[in-house]
């Protein structure tokens, strides 16, 4: 363990006026606290809150959060208090460790709807003090370095954690090295196999052409010197993580897989890295497609280099990063650099991002999620999303995530503008609204009065703010027809049980279920997020368990009094299922099964569309269902299969072979079912049954109302 005077002599490399007796009071404050805990390694515990702090002083960050290290596990697990450190450490010092308390006590491996709220929690922890997430990052870095005393399974835990939450994490904010050390770390963890494969790999590599790094590194700086370039130039392997995963992106084996290498060339000035990409595309010969410029074209977090991607010795390619010196410290520190020291004196870094700003613009696209699961995917976008950069045809640039259409970009712009968009010219050229943007097009959004956001656009969509505006927009679109079928529903399953759905007994449900109104209960009964049979359990439970048989003749709501109906042949809807109607002059309505390819050849009749949905009570078993079914050509096989479907209180109505091979029939069973819920309980039986080869529903298009 570093002793106190090693601390301080690691903060005066960078720092030389550190508030050292402060430093020592808290180092003092740490260990007493901590005396007589341990590590699961046998070390004592404050060895490890030192550990952080002397991973913080490599990152050069100021006094308040070297001794927020010390001290950031005293409140959660000694006697020490937060009005104990402020009196003592003051309030600054004293919220930044209550902000790790709190970070700490979050459970991020957690279901996804609890994760979502603690990655709420963690954003609004950050919002307050960014050096609070720098300390749990280096926290989690020093766990994960020694996380080989503790137990097998919360080994795996604490790496699947930090790979899914704490890498993304320090990557968005630029600090890359950490990124690539947090997920090598985890990987040793989880595919141990697969990690050591690669370093045999290395070694194999280096056994046969020598040191590649140092030989390449040799070639590039003696490139620079004949342009007269002064630079500092490094080189390194990639980490095994990094490339296990350009080996899955690329389906391809390690022999075959070639930018394993990655060189730094760092220059005094901007002209100066300019001059060296002209000098390394002169001396070797570039990958099409592997150029970056993030000079010209900054990341969020304040991230500027050239890279790109060359043919070097041997037809080696090797990824080559160009930057100035103050671009570099970005670069190593990501956000961090903010806090940083230069030679002794808090300067202000040019190209190091505002913190307060930059959580602000990561934040502000999460505030109109209006649900967990929402809010979930906005934070996954944005964290794993590496950038692309897009012209407006004034010149202006739109940043946006790999992968973003010309749709992104229209909401990116303004939601007016994302609303109302019906095509885009990308480079002058007509495109497709699903197209993906590439690095430096210009891309003209083209909008008409009186256009909304489709539904099909959640689909064409990458990016957070896009998706939640068109599904605003769809909602608020929805709402007034989801409330009048939802007011249907309410109806039917009232009169059910002898009562009426009046406006006083829909708000009092509401209120018992926790919405907001009436009008949210009718909209929600009418979307299909709540069930009917809720609304009427939540006011009259002793009558909602009676189980009546629902008639048949008035099994789908939301059909006009006159209106019959029947179940198309081709889908086969069942009671649970989402269902929709298609009006048939002479035939009534024919319900379909939402996702029935053949409702395509209507997309163009919305006028023979019909919203409906099943009634919510018991259903009879007189739905029926075909089963395609592969089993094994055997005695009494087929006498089992159909033992297995009376066991379910099912009725098979027909049965017909489609093939019969010497080892396996396939045929199809028809069967009568009461709902899907008694249709998944079939497949069930049947898929566990081993004399069963494969089952799943047989839909035919062909088949017509």
């Amino acid at each position: 363990m570093i002793d106190v005077d090693g601390l301080i002599a690691l903060v005066r490399n960078y720092n030389p006026r550190p508030n050292e007796d402060l430093i020592r009071q808290a180092y003092a404050y740490g260990r007493k606290m901590h005396e007589g805990q341990f590590r699961h390694s046998g070390e004592e515990y404050f060895s490890h809150p030192v550990a952080v702090a002397a991973i913080l002083t490599e990152q050069k960050l100021d006094d308040a959060t070297i001794i927020t290290a010390l001290l950031h596990d005293t409140i959660e697990d000694t006697k020490s208090t937060y009005s104990e450190i402020s009196e003592i450490f003051g309030a600054e010092i004293a919220e930044l460790v209550d902000g790790v308390t709190k970070l700490t006590n979050l459970q991020l491996n957690s279901t996804e709807t609890k994760q979502a709220e603690n990655f709420r929690k963690l954003f609004m922890a950050m919002s307050k003090d960014l050096r609070v997430i720098l300390v749990k990052l280096s926290d989690r870095l020093h766990n994960m370095r020694t996380i080989r005393s503790m137990n097998p399974e919360k080994q795996s835990g604490k790496a699947r954690e930090t790979m899914d939450i704490f890498a993304p994490l320090a990557g968005r904010m630029g600090m890359q090295w950490m990124r690539e050390e947090l997920e090598d770390l985890a990987f040793r963890v989880l595919n141990p196999e697969a990690r050591n494969s690669i370093m045999r790999r290395f070694i194999t590599l280096q056994r046969e052409s020598g040191d590649v790094i140092e030989k390449i590194t040799g070639d590039i700086r003696e490139e620079l010197e004949v342009s007269d370039i002064r630079a500092d130039v490094s080189g390194r392997a990639k980490k095994p993580h990094s490339i296990w995963r350009k080996m899955e992106e690329k389906e391809q084996g390690f022999s075959r897989l070639s930018d394993i290498y990655g060189f730094r060339i760092v220059t005094d000035t901007d002209e100066d890295c300019y001059k060296a990409l002209g000098a390394i595309h002169r001396r070797w010969r570039a990958v099409p497609g592997r150029f970056k410029d993030y000079i010209s074209q900054p990341r969020t977090n304040g991230y500027r280099s050239i890279h790109t991607t060359v043919s070097g010795r041997d037809g080696k390619r090797v990824e080559v990063q160009i930057r100035t010196r103050e671009m570099n410290e970005v670069a190593e520190a990501g956000v961090a650099a903010h806090w940083a020291y230069r030679d002794g004196q808090r300067v202000e870094n040019p190209f190091a991002v505002d913190p307060a700003k930059w959580i602000a613009s990561l934040t502000e696209q999460f505030e109109n999620a209006e649900d967990h699961d929402e809010f979930l995917e906005h934070v996954k976008l944005e964290m794993y999303a590496d950038q692309v950069f897009c012209f407006t045809p004034k010149g202006d640039v739109v940043k946006l995530p790999r992968g973003a259409t010309p749709l992104d970009y229209a909401y990116a712009i303004h939601t007016r503008i994302g609303a109302s968009c019906v095509g885009a010219r990308v480079d002058g050229i007509r495109v497709p609204l699903w197209t993906r943007l590439k690095n430096g097009q210009s891309v003209d959004i083209i909008t008409a009065e009186g256009q909304s956001p489709q539904s099909s656009w959640v689909d064409i969509v990458v990016t957070g703010r896009a998706k939640a505006a068109i599904r605003r927009s769809l909602r608020e679109e929805d709402r007034g027809r989801f409330i009048k079928l939802g007011r249907e529903l309410a109806r039917v399953a009232f009169d059910h049980v002898g009562k009426r759905a009046t406006e006083k007994a829909l708000s009092t449900a509401a209120k018992q279920l926790g919405l907001d109104g009436a009008e949210d209960l009718l909209a929600r009964l009418g979307s299909a997020d709540l069930p009917a049979r809720d609304v009427v359990q939540a006011l009259y439970p002793e009558l909602a368990e009676v189980g009546e048989e629902v008639d048949m003749e008035r099994a789908v709501v939301g059909l006009s009094p006159n209106q019959t109906f029947k179940r198309a042949a081709c889908c086969q809807p069942v009671p649970g299922e989402r269902i929709v109607g298609i009006t048939y002059r002479g035939q009534g309505v024919v319900i379909h099964a939402i996702d029935c390819a053949a409702l395509g050849e209507f997309d163009d009749q919305s006028n023979r569309w019909v919203d409906l949905q099943w009634h919510s009570g018991q259903h009879g078993p007189v739905h029926t269902v075909s089963f395609d079914l592969t089993i094994r050509n055997d005695a009494g096989v087929l006498g089992k299969i159909c033992t297995l479907i009376g066991e379910q209180r099912a009725n098979i109505s027909d049965l017909h072979f489609l093939d019969r091979k010497p080892d396996f029939f396939r045929l199809i069973v028809e069967v009568d079912l009461r709902d899907a819920e008694h249709m998944h309980a079939i497949m069930l039986a049947l898929e566990a049954e081993s004399e069963v080869a494969s089952i799943g529903r047989y839909r035919d298009i062909g088949r017509r109302p």
